[in-house]
């Protein structure tokens, strides 16, 4: 067998304004020229794009016009570009279908689903056997079997072979929870040495069946928790002995991310504003995305919306963006405490409830305003019942002063 090499790339989701930001669109563009440039620097033989090439099956004619620009640098170096669709570059039905047809048709790329066989041969070298992408697990439990009826794969002996799809595959420990495991194992053919997988953002390397098993990543941040990842792809060679080294190559021109993640339970929203708008000051860097990330649990009967979101994004102006994730719970009094106030035979249940205010309050302010503002909570309660609105104004202004 020869020797060769080529690269794997993935999830590129060329087209996405994250954030509705037009650099960011520029970004994403920005990633896939350096994999060009470095691809055209290793020289492989060929090019693997394991899906979701764009970010929507009808990307704009600027992502489209930039897109073709790159596969042209790529033709005009004689190094072929293998594709199967993704689920974001393909559309869930017939009639849409994807932006990869027109790009074969072009020339620019050689879309394997779409060809006799599902395949493509460098003799002497490999077998490259690709499939669809069907979204989501009942479609591919349906059509990928008859898929592969109706192109059956064919390894061939005494050269590599490698199978590309699209998808999360059912194994333990792999597939995010934030992802359905469309793809159960059983339904990928044995025989391939190297299977070329995208839709799972983090990079992965394993065993599976016959061959490794290999997910290159993204090669920008699709999701903020991706900010942590190096993104970049896998130049990967194959020896005469049909022996597989993946390289990963590293982008140095994806936008960084700064997560700020910290548990603010028990925290008044003032106090956590204040927290967080100083650690976004002190993250500040020219150009980054900064995700403060706030987490815990509010003080009883106190609410998200007091917090001051609009002060966090402003506290970094050197960065491009401060996009606050707010996971804070509400929590009203515990269920014990309610019980031990309400099922306390010996007072009466207006006690009940002056106890019940009393509690809430005392969270949230000193011991003598917790008793004045229940006192006039329990004042409101008559009057509002019997609908009698000179004293509940009198009862709210008695609260306001």
């Amino acid at each position: 067998m020869k020797p060769f090499s080529f690269v794997h790339v993935s999830d590129l989701h060329l087209g996405y304004a994250q954030y509705g930001l037009e650099i960011r669109r520029q970004d994403f563009d920005s990633a896939f020229s350096e994999v060009v440039d470095k691809t055209l620097e290793l020289k492989p033989d060929f090019m693997i794009i394991a899906g979701d090439l764009f970010h929507q099956a009808r990307p704009s004619n600027h992502t489209l016009e930039n897109t073709v620009r790159s596969f042209k640098r790529l033709k005009d170096a004689g190094i072929p570009v293998l594709t199967v669709d993704g689920s974001h570059d393909s559309a869930p039905n017939t009639i849409t279908s994807t932006i990869l047809y027109p790009l074969d048709s072009a020339g620019l790329i050689f879309h394997l689903p779409r060809h006799r066989g599902s395949c493509w041969n460098k003799p002497g070298c490999c077998y490259v056997y690709g499939i669809p992408s069907y979204h989501n697990r009942p479609k591919t439990l349906e059509a990928l079997p008859h898929f592969i009826e109706e192109n059956p794969p064919t390894p061939q002996p005494d050269v590599a072979n490698i199978f590309v799809f699209h998808g999360a595959l059912d194994l333990p420990n792999l597939t995010p929870s934030y992802l359905e495991a469309e793809i159960p194992p059983e339904l990928l053919p044995n025989g391939f040495c190297y299977y070329a997988a995208g839709h799972i953002h983090d990079r992965y390397i394993g065993r599976f069946k016959s061959g490794l098993l290999v997910y290159s990543g993204c090669t920008e941040s699709v999701g903020y928790d991706e900010g942590k990842i190096d993104k970049g792809f896998y130049h990967v060679q194959v020896n005469q002995q049909g022996q597989i080294n993946p390289e990963l190559i590293v982008l140095s021109s994806p936008r960084h991310f700064i997560l700020l993640e910290y548990d603010y339970t028990g925290m008044s929203p003032a106090k956590i504003t204040d927290m967080a708008v100083q650690m976004v000051k002190e993250a500040d860097e020219t150009g980054v995305i900064i995700v403060p990330i706030l987490s815990g649990t509010l003080p009883a009967e106190t609410s998200r919306t007091e917090l001051d979101v609009p002060k966090i994004r402003g506290a970094a102006p050197k960065a491009l963006l401060v996009h606050p994730i707010v996971q804070l719970k509400e929590t009203a009094l515990s269920d014990e405490v309610v019980r031990s106030i309400f099922e306390d035979e010996f007072k009466d249940l207006k006690t009940k409830a002056f106890d019940y205010f009393l509690q809430i309050f005392s969270d949230r302010y000193g011991k003598d305003d917790a008793k004045r503002i229940a006192h006039n909570a329990l004042n409101l309660i008559e009057p509002l019942a019997h609908k009698q609105d000179a004293k509940v104004k009198q009862a709210i202004e008695e609260l306001t002063k």
